[in-house]
């Protein structure tokens, strides 16, 4: 099918495309950016709080890569994690504990300063949200 051709006055208007490769190189703006398991949105890698990104900030969700150092990537499995809970250290900072739906090892991880507040806050009433683990709970004291 021929393309059609658009009025002069729209031509002039457009910008030339950019070249795909510029996108998608070492050092280009989407270098090391990778996509959610979960979601599908791209996330960029720079995460404020944190050295190693490895989740997702929109939906918390991440990939079991890391295997005993975070960041070191030299995890085999590479299944989905799901985020469980929520931990606090005695500093005061959050950890975000993950389950992996392959392998089922749990993981800590650093929350990081752009992470979505709507999802932590609803992370962290889950367990109040369940009635009979909070009746369970409370029976046990």
């Amino acid at each position: 099918m021929p393309r059609r051709k658009l009025p002069r006055e729209r031509n002039r208007l457009r910008r030339p495309q950019r070249h795909k490769d510029v996108l998608h190189t070492q050092g280009g703006h989407r270098g090391n950016a990778f996509r959610c398991v979960g979601c599908r949105l791209e996330v960029s890698p720079d995460a404020p709080g944190t050295a190693h990104r490895n989740h997702c900030p929109t939906c918390l969700t991440s990939l079991h890569v890391d295997h005993r150092v975070p960041g070191d990537r030299a995890s085999g499995c590479r299944g989905r994690m799901e985020a469980l809970s929520l931990s606090v250290r005695q500093d005061g900072e959050w950890m975000i504990i993950h389950h992996c739906l392959s392998c089922g090892e749990l993981s800590a991880n650093r929350i990081a300063g752009d992470d979505n507040a709507l999802a932590l806050v609803r992370l962290a009433v889950r367990p109040l949200r369940d009635t009979t683990m909070a009746s369970r709970t409370l029976l046990t004291l």
